[in-house]
């Protein structure tokens, strides 16, 4: 999953908020130094992306991209996934998405020196940006494909892929809902699990 997901998936924690947020850009145990419920959000974040891996809707939504893009698919599932939790986000949550990423942002920098160098490095670009919010529309998700692509220098192409997002859309959104409703029954068992120890 991605960014707005794993935020989402912390249940309200804003430790175990940014563990799960800065997962992605810690390396194996190089996490020991950190505060308990921090620690406990990576480890959130490795069952949730273990779960996601093996999970049959997910791949079945990569299927769909896998001829164009390849090993990239699972990303812009990822991406896509995001899209539709946040076009459908009052679906989720009370909290109106733009208080919601705010409150985030305003945490993020809060913590900004136990944060990892990556994240420290993304962090002005995404809410100058405010990535979180504008996954909500399409051009917000065809900017944020642009972008990887520019980090492929240009080799995935994944910037072609919100063509793929317009042609199936309907597809994508149905599998995103059922396979969400599993992954926040899931994620609250190993969050409780996390938070019992």
């Amino acid at each position: 999953m991605n960014f707005l997901a794993h935020i989402y998936l912390s249940f309200d924690n804003p430790e175990i908020t940014l563990g799960n947020f800065f997962a992605d850009h810690i390396r194996g145990n190089k996490y020991k130094h950190l505060p308990s419920a921090v620690q406990k959000g990576i480890l959130l974040h490795r069952e949730i992306d273990t779960f996601t891996d093996a999970h049959p809707i997910p791949k079945q939504s990569s299927k769909r991209l896998h001829k164009n893009y390849s090993h990239y698919s699972r990303v812009i599932v990822d991406i896509f996934y995001d899209h539709f939790l946040a076009k459908n986000w009052s679906t989720y949550s009370d909290v109106p998405l733009a208080v919601y990423v705010e409150t985030f942002y305003d945490l993020l920098e809060a913590n900004f020196d136990i944060l990892p160098l990556g994240t420290k490095r993304m962090m002005p670009y995404m809410i100058a940006d405010n990535w979180l919010l504008n996954y909500a529309n399409l051009t917000g998700i065809s900017r944020v494909l642009e972008g990887m692509n520019r980090r492929t220098q240009n080799r995935s192409k994944m910037n072609f892929a919100i063509v793929d997002l317009e042609e199936h859309y309907t597809e994508f959104e149905a599998e995103f809902t059922a396979f969400f409703e599993e992954l926040i029954t899931f994620s609250k068992h190993k969050f409780n699990s996390l938070c019992e120890n």
